[in-house]
This record gives structure tokens, sequence and C-alpha cells, in this order.
């Protein structure tokens, strides 16, 4: 049986295919499309997850109506064994309800003995809230602080195109967000909320007003209350749970303190705990995102009351609206219990596949050794680290780390010293050995903040209870277990993959060590967590690599061509000549005719009823408007003198008159007609086209201490081969090509076309050549303005960047020719020749064969434009014309 999420991934899918089409509100299409940077489904910058992510989000939010999380079941699940089946409610306890879902579900929410007799804890905690709750489910390093900020982001863009009615709170939009942390550690990694670029996320016209009126606030430490205006909207509020938490503060006495100084002190924590909570009560249209989610669940199960889930329920029942609650985490379980709130899920096998994580395949050891030999254990770990990973290092010159995680600081200082000798038999410095635990100084604990930065000079991490959830550290690349843990809640896993987190650049691989112990306690976790095994974390390769592209010719002159601008433009002016308008002859309100019968037997129709008299027309009493207000209407609509209009509708209808309603419409077109006068004006301009925008590029110092350009990409292992370096280039130091290096082709006719063929003709006959270029690599509009708009089957406005530009040397003043290649699936030929031929079309590479067709009609002396059909081999006459081109200009 499916998942719920697997569910909504194939609703949420064929949304998408649909346009993301809303009546209501329409505007998301808009935004969602923004996100894609071509019309092939590359993402401007959202990764995959986090996209996947937030259209799941905005399907919930306008095309399910925001369901609680029951009523998304029962309508995925309609039938009474299906749905028990989703909740993971053991047949046992579905037979103890007489097999009756509404029973069921009140013993679930009553019962206490029913729920912890099957273990229905967290269920209880999903089916009892009074609010919308969802759960994102994206293994850690995916990035789910930027996807908290780009729901934020959309929601209020959506709010201020759409203002919420005070009438209808069940539609609106999100006006004011409270981001939960539930701890220190985690609430330093929400700072990446104000490092997020909205500015890629939101269409531009949606980001200024965004930019303009979001407010981001951290809650500070020591203030009493949160520095936000009461009833205010458009903020971003993060706190951690300690700062705002509904429960009776835990304070530590100080030296020499009273009782009753002890009771003080709780009694201002409590007040100032409570001020912070009533002024985000106080915010319109809330929504509460909780990051690290699975910390949140558990109704007072043991002695912990869950403080998150207390202090939602609160602002539920205290502010004006709560939209809903999305929780995101990277361990969507509690107490091993699947938490059924889970709308979309993206594990850690997917990561890797993707490279958002590190590879770990073939790179899991473990090690079977006892208690009294965990200090061989640890020896082995560090000189096996050395040995694979010393040299290793970021993109950035971070040098690659180990992190070992002890269970108690008496493991730590007992092991230390084996680890500082097997440090010394590698040649490295004990220097290099940070500790961090709860005892640490002020010193130790900055210089673990100070990790990410390359010139930190420790490499060995030794931690107790320490570098868990919200550790983002790109530069570990190794994780070890000293000993066995007996009790764990995740801690393993979070421990064992904290090393996974990748950055674009590397391709090393990461490396976990465990003992046998705790390797079946990893494995465990991952089942439960992720549904999936150690082996199949040890197996899961990426499916991809990361390319990078460095720009070799950044100075490239511009592509000149002329284009047709066209202007709207008003004929004359208003007040030109005077306005003459006629009184409509509409009646003035709906007319009410009257008939009468009579019962009569006919000889020629079978109906009874006869008409007798006349019909009679009675006049309904109309609608009207004093002249004044009906002249501030169309004087405000058509933006025409006040009095001039006024006196113009005293002529119709009287200095007293008024103006039946129906009227205005006729009078509105009256007006539209005498001063509406446009005319649709063509200018031909010319445009320089940058063929490389280095400004879109990230700058770089190479060895020699000069600037370069860079861009990473990512692209499928299978098409690994279609990469370039210019040192595959036919004829060496060719002056030709590469204005990036490497080319990344989409296709094998691409990649011979310019290596087999048109780059060593022009190696032969560069006489007339200026250069070659490939540009289908590159489909940012931010790196080159070389590209065509072309509208899609719904209208959408699509950008589509032609594979290859072959430009000629210029003659005299009169710039260089240019031919356009495009190179397509010869699947297309029939249709794309058939289109063109008719002059209209409907296919999308017809569309964008059309678009470029009309700029080499613009521009005949300088544009040519050819299209090559192949699957696999080139069909020569075409080559051969594109060679003619490089020699003689008219391919």
């Amino acid at each position: 049986m499916a998942h719920l999420y697997e569910i909504l991934r194939e609703q949420t899918r064929q949304w998408r295919e649909n346009g993301y089409f809303c009546e209501r509100f329409p505007a998301i299409s808009e935004i969602l499309q923004h996100q894609f940077a071509d019309e092939v489904g590359n993402l401007r910058f959202l990764r995959p997850p986090q996209f996947r992510a937030l259209e799941a989000y905005w399907y919930l939010r306008l095309v399910a109506g925001t369901p609680h999380i029951l009523d998304l079941y029962k309508n995925s699940f309609p039938k009474k064994a299906d749905l028990r089946k989703a909740l993971g409610i053991p047949e046992k306890a579905f037979e103890e309800a007489d097999y009756e879902i509404d029973p069921l579900l009140e013993r679930i929410a009553d019962d206490d003995q029913f729920v912890k007799a099957f273990k229905l804890e967290s269920l209880r905690e999903t089916l009892t809230l009074e609010y919308p709750s969802y759960i994102l489910a994206l293994a850690m390093g995916a990035g789910k602080t930027i996807l908290i900020g780009a729901i934020i982001a959309t929601e209020f863009a959506m709010a201020m195109e759409y203002p919420a009615s005070d009438d209808d709170l069940q539609d609106a939009f999100v006006e004011n967000a409270l981001v939960f942390a539930p701890g220190k550690t985690i609430i330093e990694s929400l700072r990446e909320l104000a490092e997020v670029p909205y500015d890629k996320i939101l269409p531009p016209r949606f980001y200024k007003g965004f930019a303009a009126t979001v407010k981001l606030t951290f809650t500070p430490d020591g203030a009493k209350d949160i520095p936000v205006i009461r009833r205010s909207s458009f903020n971003i509020v993060v706190t951690n749970t300690e700062k705002i938490r509904i429960q009776k503060p835990t304070v530590r006495a100080g030296a020499g303190w009273t009782q009753l100084q002890l009771l003080e002190k709780e009694k201002q924590l409590t007040e100032e705990a409570n001020l912070r909570l009533q002024t985000i009560a106080s915010l319109p249209h809330l929504a509460v995102f909780s990051d690290e989610a699975h910390h949140t669940y558990g109704q007072a199960m043991g002695k912990e009351l869950k403080k998150v889930r207390r202090t939602v329920d609160y602002l539920h029942h205290n502010s004006p609206n709560l939209v809903c609650v999305v929780n995101t985490t990277g361990t969507p379980y509690y107490e091993r219990q699947p938490l059924k709130d889970v709308v979309t899920w993206y594990g850690l096998s997917e990561g890797i596949k993707d490279r958002i994580l590190k590879d770990v395949s073939g790179n899991i050891h473990a090690y079977s050794f006892t208690a009294d030999n965990a200090d061989k254990f640890i020896a082995e770990v560090v000189r096996d680290f050395f040995g694979e990973y010393s040299d290793v290092a970021l993109p950035n010159g971070a040098p690659a780390k180990l992190a070992i995680y002890f269970p108690q600081t008496d493991d730590l200082e007992e092991l230390r010293p084996y680890i500082e000798a097997a440090l010394a038999e590698t040649g490295q410095s004990p220097a290099i050995v940070l500790k961090n635990t709860s005892h640490s100084t002020k010193e130790e604990i900055d210089a673990f903040n100070r990790l990410n930065d390359p010139k930190s000079p420790h490499r060995v991490i030794l931690l107790v209870n320490k570098g868990t959830e919200g550790w983002n550290c790109p530069s570990l690349f190794a994780c070890a277990l000293a000993r066995k843990l007996k009790n764990s809640n995740n801690f393993v896993l979070q421990t064992a993959t904290r090393c996974l987190r990748e950055v674009t650049g590397n391709n090393a691989k990461a490396r976990i060590y465990l003992s046998m112990d705790n390797r079946a306690v990893l494995d465990k976790q991952l089942q439960e967590t992720y549904g999936e095994t150690l082996e199949d974390l040890n197996h899961a390769g990426s499916e991809s690599i990361t390319v990078k592209l460095v720009v070799r010719k950044a100075n490239i002159p511009p592509l000149i061509i002329e284009q047709t601008l066209r202007t709207v433009t008003r004929i004359g002016t208003i007040h030109e000549s005077p306005l003459q308008l006629d009184r409509p002859t509409t009646a003035g309100g709906d007319a009410v005719t009257l008939q009468r019968f009579a019962m009569s037997r006919r000889q020629a129709t079978a109906g009874v009823l006869q008409q007798i008299g006349e019909s009679l027309t009675i006049d309904a009493v109309a609608d009207t408007e004093d002249i004044h207000t009906a002249a501030v209407k169309l004087a405000e609509w058509y933006r025409l003198d006040l009095w001039r209009l006024h006196g113009e509708l005293k002529r119709l209808y009287g200095e007293t008159g008024e103006v039946p309603i129906a009227h205005l419409t006729d009078l509105a077109a009256q007006i539209e007609r005498q001063t509406s006068r446009y005319e649709v004006k063509e200018t031909k301009v010319e445009k320089a086209l940058a063929l490389v925008k280095p400004e879109g590029f990230t700058p770089e110092i190479d060895e020699n201490g000069e600037v370069i350009y860079t861009a990473e990409i990512r692209i499928p292992k299978v098409s690994a081969h279609l990469i370039a370096p210019v040192g595959e280039a036919p004829t060496k130091d060719t002056p030709f090509g590469y204005h990036y290096d490497p080319y990344n082709f989409d296709s094998n006719p691409e990649k011979s076309f310019f290596l087999d063929h048109l780059l060593p003709h022009i190696d032969l006959n560069p006489a007339e050549v200026e250069d070659i270029y490939f540009t289908g690599g590159i489909t940012d509009t931010g790196k080159t303005d070389f590209f065509v708009e072309y509208r899609d089957e719904r209208g959408h406005w699509r950008n589509y960047f032609p594979d290859f530009l072959i430009r000629l040397k210029e003659k005299g003043k009169q710039p260089g020719k240019c031919l356009i290649v495009e190179i397509k699936n010869s699947q297309w030929e029939p249709v794309v020749k058939e289109e063109l031929a008719a002059g209209k079309a409907v296919s999308k590479e017809g569309r964008k064969a059309m678009a470029l067709s009309r700029w080499t009609t613009l521009n005949p002396d300088r544009l040519k434009y050819q299209i090559i059909f192949a699957d696999t081999a080139l069909p020569a006459d075409e080559v051969a014309k594109a060679k003619a081109f490089v020699i003689v200009g008219n391919g």
C-alpha cells in the first residue's frame, strides 16, 4: 500500500503538469514556475527535495484546502481497512473497536490504556490536534532551514497579492511566522534564514514588496519581551523553546541565594516567558514552523511535557488565526513509532544519489572488539583516517576532519591518550585535537564554532552529547563511535551520519567507523527512520557528479541583433476634443411582462391554457445614483476631469436628475470610445546580447593570483561521457571554442558536431572565423543573454537556449555573420518542419524554432538558423551546410 506522502507526490506531480492551476489564486503558478531556470526543469536555486516539499506544501494549502491530517488520510484512503493500515493501527485494536473507524478513533483520543497497549502515542498526537499540522521529512543536509525560508517568503508574497478579509479567515495567507528551535545549537543554524537569497525564490515583482516589509527577529537573551509591534504583519520571529515555553522554568540557585530569591527569580522568568508568548499570540494570520519536529511529540509521556506542542496549542486558542503548523525533521519517528503527519519524505540514500550528501558507499567500517580493546579500535580509526584523508580538503581549503563520539566524559578522558599517541605515529600534532562537552571552556566552544573556517587548526574533534542535531560542518569527512551505547534515541543515527553534509566541488567520500554492536543499532535506526538498511546506504553510490565550469573567455564582444520593440501610445490627449455623450436608451429597470390565461378546450392543439387579451409590460423602478456620484465613478475609472464629466451628465439628466445604474455600462463604453484612442508602434532597435556574463558566475582566485569565474553543475553519472574538457580538443591549443571549460553537452550528436566535425574544420579553415561557441550548456539567464523567449502552450514565457553559435569575422564596418545551430532528436523532424512551413507552431520544439526564426527574419544579413535532426549519426548533408558557412558565410 502506498504511503500518504507517495499519494501526495503523485497528486502534486499532476498539479505541476497542469501548470499549478489555481483559479482563485493564480499568482501561485507564477511563483512556483519561477523556481525553474529553464524549460528542461533545472531549478533556479532550490534543491530538488526543497522544491518537492515546497510544491507539496502549496498543493495542500490551495488544492486540498489546508486539511487536518486526519481528513487528508480519510480522503486518501476511503476504505476502512486501508485507512486502518495507513494509520498503522494494529488489526487487534481495530477488532476491539468492532471494525468501525469512528469508535476506533474515539478510543485512541480518550483511552490511555488502549493507546499504551497498542503503542499509539504518536498517532494520538496527530489525530487530536485541533489545527492543520504537517511534517516535511528531509534528511539532514537537504536544507530544511532554506525550505522554511522559502515557504515563509512565498506565503508572505501571496498575502500581499491577496490581502486577508476579516470575513474569510479560512482563505487567509500567512502574514507572520514563528520559527521554533528546541535548543541553542539549532537556533544558531536557523540564523541562515537571514542569509537566504529570497530574490532567487520570488519573482521580481513579489520580491520587492517582500524585501521592503519583512522583519526578521531573533529573540535576544535577557530581553523581557520580543521586539515586534503587536498586531503587526510580516514578522519572522525565531526563538528557542525555553524563551516562550508554557512551563515552570528551571532556575539554578546562585551562590548564597535564599529560598525567597529563588522563588522571585522563577516568578520573573515565568512572567517574561508569558509576555513574549502574548506578543506572538497578538500577531495575525500566524504560522508556526518547528525545526527538528520529533522533539514536539508526546503529550505528557513520561515526566517530560513536550514544551513546543503545548505552546502551539496555546497560540491556536489565543491568536487571531493560526493558519497551520509546519514541522521539519530528518528523523520522523518518536520512540520507534512513525509520525503520521509526514506529507513529503526525502531519505539519506536519495540525498547521496542526488549529491546533496557525501557518498559513503563501501566506506562504512565496522570492527569487532571487546570493551577492553576500545583503545586499539580508536587508535586504528585515527591511523586509518589520516592514511586516507590526510591531504583531503574542501574546495575552500578546509582540511578533512574526524569526529569521535563518546558516551561519557570519563570515556573521552580515558581514550584521549591513545588518540594522541596514534596521531604522533602518523606525524600529526596532538594540538589538532579539540574536545566539546558540557564542561568545555569558552575557548573550546569558540574553537568548535570556528571549525568551518579553513584556517581552523583542529582536525580531530572529541564529543560528548555535542555535535548532533544542528551541527553543520561540511569539512567533517568521518565519524567514529568509540563505545557501545546502551540507551539511544536515534543518537547513533544522528552521530554516524553527521559527516555526510556535502558541498559543491567535493568528490571525496565520507567514512563511518563503528563497532559491530553500534552497526546493528545504526542499521535498525536507519530502517525505523528512513525505511532503508545499512546495506542500502553502503551501496547508495551517487548517481550524479559535480563538474566545475571555468570561464576562459570573459570578454567576448556582444552579439548585436535587431529586434522589434512594440509600444502602445495614446493618440492625442484626453482633453483634445469635447466629451459628447448620448443618453442610453436602455430601460432604467428590468421590465415585467404580464399575460393572462384562461382554461379552454381547443381543437387544434393539446394545450389547455389560452391567452386572453394583450401582454402588459410593467416597468420596474430603476436603481439610480445621483449625477455627482455617477460622475465621480466615471471620472475615476477613466481619469477624466470631474466637472467636465459632471456637466455632461447634468445636460443628459437635468440639474437634479438621477442616473440609472443600468446606464453606466453604456456611458462608460461611450467614454472609452472617445478617450481611449491608442496605437501600437513598432520600432526596430539593436540589442547587445552578452554570450557570457561574468557577474553571474562565482569569482575565485586561481593559483596565479588571477580572478577567474566559475560555476558548479551536477550531471547524472550516465552523462559523464558528454563532458568535454579543452584537453580533448582535436587540435592542441586551438584558439576556437571553449569559452568555458569543460563543455557539457546534452547528447552524442552535439558532442560529435563540435569535436568531430566543426572544430577540426574551423582549425583547418580559420580565415573567416571569429569563434564557435557551445551555448546550449548554460541555461541560466544570469550567466548569458543568448536566449530567445517564446510562449508555451499555457501562455507562459519560456527561455530557449540554442546549441551552437558560429561567428564570422567583421568585414569593414559590417558585423560578422552568425550561424545558429540547433541539434534536435529526429523524432521532432516532421512536426517542426510542418509547423514552420505553416507559420504556426503548437509543439514545444516548434514554438522554439518559430521564435528563433523571427530573429533571422529581422536580421537576414546577420543571422542564419539551421536545425539538424539526428538520433545517433549526424546527416552528412546538414553538417556540410554548416561547414560551408565557415568558408563562404552563406550556409
